[in-house]
């Protein structure tokens, strides 16, 4: 039984069952498959990477608390006993709403799905405001390639500062710079001051590591908005405390290989010099989005997410249900948590569905608070109106990540790790690489023809001409 008659160009399930395609294996998509487990449909989850990225902690693998593997499980590892999924690797590159069909390529090879009942949540890449120049020298931290590089980056900096010998050159090598001021730049900032001043101080003979200059910049009048004025106000204090200059009303207006140009509210440019910068500012929602929106009549918002029904689906096209942080509904963010409820809710809409069931009430989201640490036993909380911070936020915020890490031995080693770093003064993941600093960069001046021809791609094929992931330089 279908939900509903579709003509079939590509074939029918193998088993007679409704066919439903997953796009992304973030955290809708990987829970919504989850979620149907016991559904008699057969799912095809497509993710542009073999992981699932829990990226809320990508920044301890920048700064080398965790490794990626920690964060990243195999998604067909995390589904090996579902028997009714099957996980594929690629990236989509159209969705016919009319024909009901996926496409997706990986390597010049292309693949199409039928589905019967599709969840779109393929995510947002960072975005740089129009300002596409800067992902060059500021990477994001969207993904594990993210992580790595900026890892080799900031790990390089201080050993490129140990062999300066102009003073000038040694400071701009020892400022870090962090775009942005929400959970992920906050982190980001306060882990590089940890680094500097506990992990790195006694292990360099011509540089002190503790005289390295950390600058938190955002355009917005307080960090961390979205937990309210007192708690981003003592969170800007206790960044100050531990070594991070934190500049807000700060608008970056250009970005170089050896600083960045600063504008502030009073209308005044200002440089400053810094070999390493993080952009933890903006996302952009993926460009599947604007695909889905031109063929359903859908409005899309500036960050590219595309309005949805109450009920997470799109206008006229009830068996398309999109989740996470490529839906726009009731000004809901784009947090883990809103995808998780998300993808939950598409699965039980499709079970009922099939069931010929009512259907569900529309989505409503259940707010659990918003979590950020600042530095080692030192975080903010904000959970339903009441707001911690300082040590218990810590622990909250402890407890609530490693609930979410997929897997024993993730969360087992993700637990030895944060004891080796907060409790003494070492980082379990140090290793850095000139690949993970160059690699990204290197590949996209070669351009996507190389990828195809070096890694076993069909001879005659050429990968995509377009960036579909919206990733750009990011």
């Amino acid at each position: 039984m279908t939900t509903s008659p579709v003509a079939d160009p590509v074939g029918a399930s193998p088993s007679g069952r409704p066919r439903v395609v997953i796009v992304g294996s973030g955290f809708g998509g990987l829970f919504a498959a989850k979620a149907l487990k016991r559904a008699p449909v057969d799912v095809t989850v497509i993710g542009k990477t073999s992981h699932h990225l829990f990226q809320p902690l990508l920044y301890q693998v920048a700064t080398g608390i965790l490794s990626e593997g920690e964060i990243a499980p195999p998604t067909r590892e995390i589904l090996r006993h579902q028997r009714n999924a099957r996980v594929v690797l690629g990236e989509v590159t159209d969705i016919d709403l009319a024909a009901r069909t996926v496409t997706s390529t990986i390597l010049g090879r292309t693949t199409v799905h039928p589905y019967d009942e599709l969840i779109v949540a393929a995510g947002a890449g960072q975005s740089y405001f129009g300002n596409d120049r800067f992902a060059e020298f500021a990477p994001g931290m969207k993904s594990i390639d993210d992580a790595l590089e900026l890892r080799g980056r900031i790990f390089g900096a201080f050993e490129l500062a140990e062999l300066a010998t102009d003073p000038a050159e040694r400071d701009r090598l020892l400022t870090f710079v962090v775009v942005g001021a929400g959970p992920t730049g906050v982190e980001m900032a306060g882990q590089i001051a940890e680094l500097a001043h506990r992990t790195l101080r006694r292990d360099f003979r011509s540089i002190d590591p503790t005289q390295a200059r950390v600058v938190l910049l955002d355009a917005a009048p307080q960090v961390l908005p979205p937990f309210g004025e007192k708690l981003g106000e003592r969170a800007r204090r206790h960044l100050n405390e531990i070594g991070v200059e934190v500049q807000l009303g700060a608008m970056v207006t250009d970005l170089d290989a050896d600083g960045l140009e600063v504008k502030d509210r009073d209308g005044q440019v200002r440089r400053i010099q810094a070999a390493t910068k993080v952009w933890a500012a903006g996302v952009q929602a993926s460009p599947l989005g604007r695909l889905l929106a031109e063929q359903s009549g859908a409005e899309i918002d500036r960050a590219g997410r595309i309005d949805v029904q109450p009920d997470l689906t799109l206008p006229g096209h009830p068996e398309v249900h999109v989740v996470g942080d490529m839906m726009a509904l009731d000004k809901l963010p784009g947090v883990a948590q809103v995808a998780i409820q998300g993808g939950r809710y598409a699965a039980e809409a499709i079970t009922r569905r099939i069931a010929g069931r009512q259907p569900q009430q529309p989505f409503h989201y259940r707010d659990k608070g918003n979590m950020a640490t600042i530095s080692r036993f030192s975080a903010v909380a904000d959970i339903k109106n009441l707001k911690f911070e300082g040590f218990f936020a810590w622990v909250l915020w402890l407890v609530v990540h490693l609930m979410y890490i997929v897997g024993f031995k993730s969360r087992l080693t993700a637990v030895l790790h944060w004891m080796v770093s907060f409790l003494g003064r070492g980082r379990a993941e140090r290793v850095a690489t000139q690949q993970q600093v160059y690699g990204r960069l290197a590949l996209e001046h070669l351009g996507s023809t190389f990828v195809v021809s070096k890694t076993g791609g069909p001879k005659d094929a050429l990968a995509p001409a377009e960036d579909v992931t919206e990733r750009r330089s990011a």
